[in-house]
């Protein structure tokens, strides 16, 4: 695509919603890989020449090294609410604006953890199996038994605003909901919710819901351990990140029936998955969808645009991580 004389230029990694690129091209000169797939880091740092932002995609890594190269860089504006894939830190030391897409995607992404949800408790995604390998043979009162949610407990571990959709989703099918979270939430205490440790929460829960970002803190959250504390018919949900789960701990678990089922929306080495959950018939894996709705996608293509705008304009965005750089990009040649 021609690039306009004269104007900041911006690239995007992977192609987005439209109304996202028209906004961009109101004012910059716009650039898109047009492929669809996760550019190299080679071809990464040469598609960024010269750019002064770019929309960026969670599976496009920026950390020291290649931050270092680009010289013009004023802005990552993530088509995510995460930002794992950053190094915000050397990002900072740059004066590099990092942004993301919280909360336009919040309704989308516990609705999938609630489809997760019911898919692995009433046996939905097996069953749709069954039915295409000409394995029904008529209903029958022993057939693919599954798992009432009313009067059910699902825990909550992250009690932010994807968390509380997700007890509010829990509380209209007539669960009982506790939460575990660094600090008490008011949302969730009108919801009924009930603060609780994570240890608490594993033992007590028939439904777990992973709802917390990836850092330090939450790599591993869920391990040897804490599968050990679960109930035997307890169903694990993960729309977080794939790393807030030992994987081989959780593939260990299901095979010996540890624990009923897993519905999963994350991996750790996306978009390779462990070939040993293909094996499985007692997890339900999906295709990173969290945020994938017609809207939500469109809203998030908006933000990203508008984040990029703000910045390059010398405006505070409506997301930014690093607040602290904003006083020095004006200055920033």
């Amino acid at each position: 695509m021609a690039t306009t004389p004269n104007r900041p230029k911006i690239f995007i990694t992977r192609q987005i919603p439209e109304n996202g690129v028209k906004l961009l091209k109101e004012h910059f000169s716009v650039r898109i890989n047009k492929e669809d797939r996760d550019l190299t880091q080679p071809e990464l740092l040469k598609k960024l020449n010269g750019a002064f932002g770019v929309i960026s995609m969670l599976s496009n890594k920026f950390d020291s090294e290649l931050l270092s190269k680009l010289k013009s860089l004023k802005i990552i504006s993530n088509f995510a609410v995460g930002f794992n894939n950053v190094d915000v830190k050397a990002a900072t030391e740059r004066g590099i604006a990092v942004t993301n897409t919280p909360d336009v995607l919040t309704d989308a992404t516990a609705d999938l953890a609630f489809g997760l949800l019911l898919a692995v408790a009433r046996r939905i995604a097996e069953g749709d199996r069954l039915v295409r390998a000409g394995k029904f043979k008529g209903w029958s009162p022993m057939l693919m038994l599954g798992y009432d949610l009313v009067g059910k407990t699902i825990g909550i571990v992250g009690a932010g605003r994807i968390g509380a959709a997700v007890a509010s989703r829990g509380k209209g099918f007539g669960m009982k909901i506790i939460y575990f979270s660094r600090r008490r939430n008011d949302e969730m205490e009108k919801l009924g919710g009930e603060f609780a440790s994570l240890e608490q929460l594993l033992k007590q829960s028939n439904f777990i819901s992973l709802n917390v970002p990836l850092n330090d803190a939450t790599r591993n959250l869920i391990g040897k351990k804490e599968i050990a504390m679960m109930k035997p018919n307890a169903i694990l949900i993960n729309t977080a990140r794939g790393e807030v789960v030992d994987e081989n701990v959780l593939i260990a678990a299901l095979k010996k029936k540890k624990i009923t089922g897993a519905g999963l929306d994350v991996y750790v080495n996306e978009p390779k998955i462990n070939p040993d959950f293909f094996k499985l018939d007692n997890v339900v894996l999906a295709p990173h969808l969290g945020s994938a709705t017609f809207k939500t996608r469109a809203k998030m293509a908006e933000l990203v645009a508008r984040n990029a705008i703000a910045v390059l304009k010398g405006k505070r965005p409506p997301a930014v991580v690093n607040p602290e750089v904003l006083g020095r990009l004006s200055g920033k040649k």
